[in-house]
């Protein structure tokens, strides 16, 4: 998956950007006070995806 898709993923199920990294951004989810670690690679795997997902207690893609 593309990291700009999860991105938009993120986005579009309420999640917000709270700080950037050095190598990740980390992304929040205000109504369930949860983050996430988003590596910056352009390609980001299927499994890491969801993952990120279910941290964020989200839909997965």
């Amino acid at each position: 998956m593309k990291r700009r898709e999860l991105v938009r993923h993120l986005n579009e199920h309420g999640c917000r950007l709270v700080r950037e990294g050095s190598d990740h951004s980390w992304w929040g989810n205000i109504v369930s006070n949860r983050r996430s670690a988003v590596p910056r690679h352009t390609e980001i795997n299927d499994f890491l995806a969801r993952k990120i997902c279910r941290d964020l207690g989200i839909k997965e893609p």
